[in-house]
């Protein structure tokens, strides 16, 4: 896992040199935020590089805060940018997009709710949204606005088309209706407490968020795991994975209407989800992952693998039915395509990233314990449409299903939590986890008196929210719910 993270300093001259320099080694923008250190405020970021994670600290004045964007550079950084300017008033110069972008009607322009002096229990009466959406003019062009509030329990997201006839000209995305005030939440917590909240923010990911900020923890603290530990949450990792992508496959052949896939592949998931509950105490995994291990022994993991075993042989006949099926290859098939150079030139990452050449998977190319000893094979597709996404879902279920048999097999015996120490005011620590969506970054730093001075919470979604309003250009309107379930993007997680 990434130790306790030196401070990489670099003031605002030399930001954009090492993000061109990143840019130029095919390096990738993991996340970036900001933070208030009251004498001043410091902008974030964070890259992938092949030797690991660079965290980059740039110190910005405390009186009119600004930086040079480099959204040009990585184009996810244009809504980062704004949403760290939303947050704490820090200005990205140079971007092409200085709209709001989590504030809404929350809160007043002018208030900056991470800042230190923000009083979080401060309300303000909902003011109008003026957001100037970007209009597409000409002949025969319409407008269909979609959202917020969506059928069924969706999460609420604003999605604008321009359109002529049926095909799709252009699609603006409007999100942050579900910000919640986490990141200032957290500032109230004790280590110890942060950890609960982490592990909700985003309910389909709370194994790999809560493994992220334990990581971010131990790594603070320079404690090390103890085997069966880091091999339980292995397994609690994967079966979040099974579980997620046997869900998607059946909404999947729903969209297309092949009503026999949901009905199979939910059952899977259900009678999985059953498993989970009977022995790790929570149907979705909560609270399972704590810092220094996990909370608990998982008793009679033979009926895990009885479960996992009947999945197995269900799948790859469910796998030949859908490759098999004209109907819905019909729809799957070049429906939402990302050709690998696009997708590189975005950032795309996870899921929907592999399916377009971009093979990057945390559990290979950077991995800890125990993934450092299972010989993880990542899934990989080129083509990068609906039915490249579904391809890597079943590949991934496979692999999934192996590595959890091998975890199983090998699980050492052993303690299933290390003491954590008091983490010292100023020590940081990041955690950088290959969730089922994509990579699920938190970095943390400590305060004072045992508190939280800043935790940031990054969600894949960032990087792959903006490739779906490219995805679905020239596409029929028809066909954009089972292009936006192909990527399954996250908003909760995306705005925190």
């Amino acid at each position: 896992m990434p130790g306790p993270l030196p401070a990489w300093h670099a003031s605002t001259q030399d930001l954009r040199p090492i993000a061109e320099k990143v840019r130029a080694q095919k390096g990738r923008l993991v996340a970036l935020w900001a933070s208030d250190e009251r004498t001043g405020f410091a902008l974030h970021v964070a890259f992938a590089l092949r030797a690991g994670l660079l965290w980059l600290t740039v110190p910005l004045e405390r009186e009119h805060p600004r930086y040079p964007g480099i959204a040009d550079l990585f184009p996810a950084a244009s809504r980062m940018q704004r949403a760290a300017y939303d947050l704490l008033g820090v200005h990205a110069q140079g971007g092409a997009d200085h709209r709001k972008w989590l504030r809404h009607g929350a809160w007043p322009a002018g208030v900056f709710p991470l800042r230190k002096d923000f009083d979080a229990k401060t309300s303000f009466e909902p003011a109008p949204d003026h957001y100037p959406f970007i209009r597409v003019e000409g002949e025969g062009v319409h407008e269909i606005p979609v959202g917020p509030v969506h059928a069924g329990t969706i999460e609420p997201g604003h999605f604008r088309f321009s359109i002529v006839g049926e095909t799709i000209l252009k699609l603006e995305e409007r999100l942050g209706y579900t910000h919640k005030g986490v990141e200032k939440r957290f500032e109230q917590l004790s280590p110890e407490e942060g950890a609960r909240l982490a592990g909700r923010i985003s309910g389909d990911s709370t194994v790999a968020y809560a493994w992220a900020y334990a990581m971010a923890l131990e790594s603070a603290t320079g404690i090390e795991l103890p085997a069966r530990a880091s091999a339980l949450r292995g397994i609690a990792l994967e079966l979040e994975r099974v579980s997620n992508h046997l869900g998607d496959l059946g909404y999947l052949a729903n969209d297309v209407a092949l009503s026999f896939g949901f009905f199979q592949f939910s059952r899977l998931k259900e009678q999985l989800l059953r498993v989970h509950r009977e022995l790790f105490g929570h149907r979705y995994l909560m609270d399972f992952i704590v810092p220094g291990g996990v909370a608990r022994d998982p008793a009679r993991m033979g009926a895990l693998a009885e479960v996992l075993a009947y999945i197995k042989s269900e799948i790859a006949a469910l796998r030949a039915i859908y490759d098999e099926h004209a109907g819905a290859q019909d729809r799957f098939i070049m429906a939402g395509q990302i050709t690998p150079e696009l997708a590189a030139h975005l950032g795309l990452t996870g899921v929907a990233g592999r399916a377009s050449g971009e093979s990057y998977d945390l559990r290979c190319d950077h991995p800890v314990p125990p993934y450092d000893g299972l010989g993880v094979q990542a899934a990989g597709h080129i083509r990068g449409d609906v039915s490249a996404r579904i391809s890597v879902r079943f590949e991934e279920l496979a692999e999934s299903l192996r590595l959890i048999e091998k975890l199983m097999a090998e699980l050492p015996s052993g303690a299933l939590r290390a003491p954590l120490p008091a983490v010292q005011p100023g020590r940081r620590g990041c955690g950088w986890v290959e969730g089922w969506r994509g990579e699920v970054f938190i970095a943390l730093e400590a305060g004072e008196n045992g508190a939280l001075q800043r935790v940031h919470a990054h969600d894949p979604s960032w990087q792959s929210w903006p490739v779906l309003e490219r995805a679905v250009l020239g596409n029929i309107v028809p066909d954009f719910p089972l292009i936006n379930k192909s990527f399954n993007l996250s908003y909760s997680g995306h705005d925190l």
